[in-house]
């Protein structure tokens, strides 16, 4: 059965960093891949998608903080997390779709496999 199973996550203090981690089956290598987050009371939000061709695309809040790459020999996705925030808290999420990725990430939603998740916590 195919998977992804995100890894790396934890309780740091605000400006700290975190790398984030999702290993995922061979038959998402080629799919368009990203990580989402939700925190309590809140909608699920993109953080950032990587595209088979290298493209990035991330959300306004996560600009400059976060960079999304990926390790094919490894099947490993990564997020990269620096100069946490509080906001940042939430449960991180890695999924993947067959598709071309989104050029806005607010307007993804052809994320349909997804991983059960890793948590963030940010304290100031």
């Amino acid at each position: 059965q195919a998977q992804l199973v995100e890894s790396g996550g934890g309780s740091v203090q605000a400006g700290g960093s975190l790398r984030l981690t999702c290993a995922y089956s061979d038959r998402y290598s080629s799919y368009c891949k990203g990580w989402f987050r939700q925190a309590p009371g809140k909608e699920r939000e993109g953080v950032a998608t990587l595209d088979q061709d290298g493209t990035r695309v991330y959300a306004e809040s996560v600009k400059g903080r976060f960079r999304i790459s990926q390790d094919d020999a490894k099947n490993t996705l990564y997020l990269q997390m620096n100069n946490l925030e509080p906001e940042d808290t939430a449960m991180y999420y890695c999924a993947a779709h067959p598709f071309v990725c989104a050029v806005d990430i607010e307007r993804e939603t052809q994320f349909n496999y997804w991983g059960r998740g890793t948590q963030v916590t940010v304290s100031s």
